[in-house]
């Protein structure tokens, strides 16, 4: 096998919706280090790695330095150093950027009725180099467990509402990247940063080729958020759930 790099989107493909890591799953991410680089890229914030990723990981120090964590859909890269997790680089906003991001936001949600009726947690977060909007708020899972990610999964299964406020909001803030995140959430980032942007950082601060990577996510088909990963040309593996991941890495460790 001819790749360096095994990426991994975060929810659908690590694990559900702001849920941990099954104890399966963490048991072969500690074993991927051992054998690759493995990166993890999606649009929560770093605290989020750290409840959903970090904390269920049993992988050494010394390999520990092979993992690439990048949040906020790559406008964030943070990399274990000198026993502590360090940031490489991060692409914020002005807090001028962040009130244009919110009031457009605001508006699309509240014109097109989008809004639900009971939420858990703040809705719209600014998570400094993104803006989000997620619509049953930011602490359901955290709040509900596995109810709430039931709710989330129910609430947009064809993506027909997320497609319909992004393409409200994106001509409001043409300026900006407007985005399909999560089950339940859009995304804003500065134009032209997607994952796309992380992996193409990441390659480069690695120095190997894009043919050395493998990706593996949940949404790739076109308009979905890992969708610019593939376009660029990465090879990539498209699953339904955390299980299907398994399978695969299992299948990648039965073969270095």
């Amino acid at each position: 096998m001819n790749k360096k790099v095994i990426a991994f989107d975060l929810d659908g493909t690590l694990a559900d919706s702001k849920s941990p890591l099954d104890p399966r799953m963490a048991g072969l991410i500690d074993r991927l280090l051992e054998k690759f680089q493995v990166c993890v890229i999606s649009g929560g914030k770093f605290e989020q790695f750290q409840k959903q990723v970090l904390d269920n990981l049993k992988a050494s120090p010394e390999n520990l330095k092979n993992l690439h964590l990048m949040p906020t859909c790559g406008t964030r890269y943070i990399r274990y150093s000198e026993n502590s997790w360090q940031q490489v680089y991060a692409e914020d906003f002005s807090e001028e950027e962040k009130a244009k991001i919110f009031t457009a936001l605001n508006k699309g949600f509240d014109d097109l009725a989008m809004r639900a009726e009971k939420t858990w947690g703040e809705t719209l977060e600014d998570r400094g180099s993104q803006v989000t909007f997620s619509v049953l708020g930011q602490n359901i899972v955290d709040e509900l467990g596995a109810e709430g990610v039931r709710m989330k999964e129910e609430w947009d299964p064809d993506n027909s509402k997320k497609n319909k406020i992004r393409e409200y909001v994106a001509p409001l803030i043409p300026e900006f990247e407007v985005r399909v995140g999560g089950v339940t959430s859009i995304d804003v980032t500065k134009l032209g940063i997607d994952k796309a942007f992380g992996m193409k950082k990441l390659i480069e601060i690695l120095g190997i080729d894009k043919s050395e990577v493998l990706f593996l996510g949940d949404r790739l088909a076109e308009g979905g958020n890992d969708y610019p990963v593939k376009a660029m040309g990465i090879d990539s593996l498209e699953v339904s759930h955390w299980r299907d991941t398994a399978n695969l890495v299992e299948a990648i460790l039965l073969v270095v």
